[in-house]
């Protein structure tokens, strides 16, 4: 479904045509940008109605077509990336033996009762043998000479309900040394299972990663390679195995967190209650991504989709959920690069229902949408705001994490599977996000990486439905916590999978659960009663299942109190919100929670991008279970003139003598809607040397309202005071 990028040198001239305008603190001015922070993924032509504001267009697929296809869009300004599938796609060359001379069917992923699982005639998900590495990367090297500039590899992934085929069963015969086993017959073999199929994505990877580096120092390129994923998470809840972290020990430079309405929908179940949670399961998918690369400083991109692979949802549907997952995304501080879509051509050429039910029409997108589209995207490319300026107004506490490993996709089928609903994960997790506390998914084979887990208070840690890879990530722990760490264990000791063969009951380990292992390095008994002091710190342990807490009535209160006693115990000053407020420089990001008993005002002269008419309001109310995207003109102050927002691409804003000059385009066959901050009513108003009437411009309230249709060439815009 979904992408990835990251910085490229450019050019002067480059930046003259494709960067995105930054504001500095305040912000007080625009400057071109020297790195992409705007992308979006196609596998059509340039063409007026895909016009989108972005730096980077990522090509999809390796084809005939490709090298015109990229043509078609860097003759319009964008720089150029490739991305390609990784589990499928139209790779009947190496199935059939015309790319090495070998039939490669056997590597079709495929289930017990012997079906292939696929996307259509002859496209599977594949089952990587040692030659696909070298597949994927013949087709890297065609997409790098047609003219990619960094390529990203999608959705690395091997079905929990697969690994019934030939090819994996020589595999695991040659991985494990011993003969192949049912993955279903036990939590031992669905365990092994799994972690062979980690292992061989993670092996083609390698391949094309290394592949790329030596053939770009051959050309004089820095080629760089991301991947495209969904998160831990999702992939747990969907039943999906992917090496995800270990990709950076292989040479990975970055994601595309794949985290949209799709994934986040996905229902969940807190107090007993299973429902969607689109918000706060989007912010916990798009917290564990910016989590994964924190300790390596690579990059990461969070992509946001406005409408969604099934397309049987409504636009009213669609258009709030986008909202939702934006706003989540917007919510992550560190985080300045989106991909703004996939598929433009789904979005702005689609069709799609406006009411439900069997006799639902079909329209495609309203001017509504698109003018509230291009207006919040035009947003995203200033989201890189000095430190000094982004800072939080509401929220609980920081520095609250939930443990999670990459182990988490390894429980997830077989007749002892780990809950369905992944309450092990959200029994955790939804109780700390749904009271205003903005917990972060924390990666387990990161704990040892120096500094690491600094970042966090208090940290939660369950060993039912995931384990711990290394031993050594158990002394990192137990040294954080004498350090003053706060760590709160909620696990039963019952997961059937606790008796995999593992480093924790085999050779010099003889512990039967690995939560024996790390309270015998915190020096705990197995089952200390309330707070234990641990050097500096405080561990306290609750010998009752996640998963079950979170199908229960007041479970979610008993996970909140287990926090409480630890923040107290360790002079933790806890706190719980009804809302997440984040200030990003003029930008002001709100949720309200569904928990929330009333409405949140704020006051103040705001623009809310998520009305289309950007209209200047002096009041905003948030109810519960809403979102808000506003534009603070108090912070603007002294900017001033300037676009505070725009439904179009603005470049080479500039203020001389008092007068503001601009460029800007947008899609085509759609309004040019912009606001202007300025102290005054301006004398004239040019648009490419044409004065515009003033019914189609106004001024109040300190702010100049622009109308005119958007060009799909830079139409360049002069005020003058």
């Amino acid at each position: 479904m979904n992408f990835i990028f990251q910085r490229l040198a450019l050019t002067v001239a480059t930046i003259a045509l494709c960067s995105t305008a930054v504001w500095a603190a305040g912000p007080s001015t625009q400057t071109e940008a020297a790195e992409p922070r705007l992308s979006f993924q196609t596998s059509a032509y340039w063409r007026p109605r895909l016009n989108v504001d972005a730096d980077v267009a990522m090509v999809y697929g390796v084809s005939p077509t490709t090298a015109d296809r990229m043509k078609s869009w860097r003759d319009h300004g964008y720089i150029i990336n490739l991305m390609t599938g990784v589990a499928w796609g139209e790779y009947q060359d190496y199935l059939f033996g015309r790319f090495d001379g070998k039939n490669h069917e056997d590597e079709a992923q495929t289930t017990r009762d012997g079906r292939r699982l696929g996307h259509g005639k002859d496209v599977y998900y594949m089952s990587p043998g040692p030659a696909y590495g070298a597949y994927l990367s013949m087709l890297a090297k065609k997409a790098i000479d047609d003219g990619a500039e960094a390529l990203y590899l999608e959705e690395p992934e091997f079905w929990t309900a697969a690994g019934y085929g030939p090819r994996f069963k020589v595999e695991w015969q040659q991985y494990y040394h011993e003969p192949w086993r049912d993955p279903e017959s036990s939590p031992d073999a669905q365990y092994r299972s799994s972690k062979l199929k980690y292992y061989l994505y993670r092996r083609a990877l390698a391949d094309v990663f290394k592949f790329v580096r030596e053939y770009g120092r051959s050309t004089h390129k820095d080629i760089k390679c991301y991947v495209a994923t969904h998160s831990l998470i999702n992939y747990a809840d969907w039943g999906i195995v992917s090496p995800e972290s270990s990709l950076l020990e292989v040479g990975c430079d970055g994601y595309i967190a794949q985290v949209w309405t799709g994934t986040a929908r996905t229902p969940n179940v807190l107090d007993g209650v299973k429902a969607e949670r689109t918000f706060e399961t989007a912010f916990l998918e798009y917290g564990q991504m910016q989590n994964l690369v924190r300790a390596s400083g690579r990059d990461m991109w969070f992509l946001n989709d406005p409408v969604e692979d099934n397309a049987h949802h409504t636009w009213a549907d669609y258009r709030y959920n986008w909202q939702s997952t934006l706003t989540a995304s917007l919510l992550q501080p560190e985080v300045y690069k989106f991909e703004t879509m996939p598929w433009p051509e789904r979005v702005f050429q689609g069709y799609y229902p406006v009411n439900a039910g069997p006799e639902a029409m079909h329209y495609g997108i309203s001017l509504e949408y698109q003018t509230e589209l291009q207006a919040v995207i035009h947003a995203l490319g200033q989201m890189k705001q000095p430190g000094s300026a982004v800072h939080w107004d509401r929220r609980g506490t920081a520095g609250v994490g939930v443990l999670v490993s990459d182990t988490l996709m390894f429980q997830r089928a077989g007749p002892q599977a780990s809950d369905p609903e992944l309450g092990q994960f959200f029994g955790l997790a939804l109780p700390l996000i749904d009271r205003g506390v903005p917990v972060e998914a924390v990666q387990l084979e990161d704990a040892g990486i120096p500094g690491f887990l600094s970042n966090y208070k208090m940290l939660l840690l369950t060993y039912d439905g995931q384990k711990p890879p290394r031993p050594q990530l158990h002394t990192a722990l137990a040294d954080w916590v004498k350090a003053g760490g706060a760590l709160v264990v909620v696990d039963d000791d019952k997961d059937p999978y606790d008796k995999v063969r593992e480093w924790w009951n085999t050779g010099k380990f003889h512990d039967a659960t690995p939560r024996l292992d790390l309270f015998r390095r915190l020096g705990l008994p197995a089952a200390p009663d309330g707070p234990q002091r641990v050097g500096n710190g405080i561990v306290l342990y609750d010998a009752q299942s996640p998963a079950a807490l979170s199908h229960e009535k007041g479970g979610a209160d008993v996970v909140r109190h287990l926090c409480i006693t630890a923040a107290k115990s360790a002079g933790i000053d806890w706190q719980e919100s009804p809302a997440l407020v984040l200030h990003r420089g003029p930008y002001v990001v709100a949720a309200v929670l569904p928990s929330a008993s009333e409405p949140m005002e704020l006051r103040g002269h705001f623009i809310p991008l998520f009305d289309p008419a950007l209209p200047v309001v002096n009041r905003v109310v948030i109810r519960p279970n809403q979102r808000q995207l506003l534009v603070d003109l108090d912070r603007l102050q002294n900017a001033r003139p300037c676009v505070a927002c725009a439904s179009g691409r603005v470049v080479g804003e500039r203020r001389e003598g008092g007068n503001l000059s601009f460029d800007v385009s947008g899609i085509d066959d759609t309004p040019c809607v912009i606001r202007v901050a300025c102290a005054d009513k301006p004398t004239s108003v040019t648009v490419e040397g044409r004065s515009i009437s003033q019914g189609d411009w106004s001024f109040g309230d300190g702010v100049l309202r622009l109308h005119f249709e958007n060009s799909i060439n830079p139409q360049h815009v002069t005020i003058k005071y």
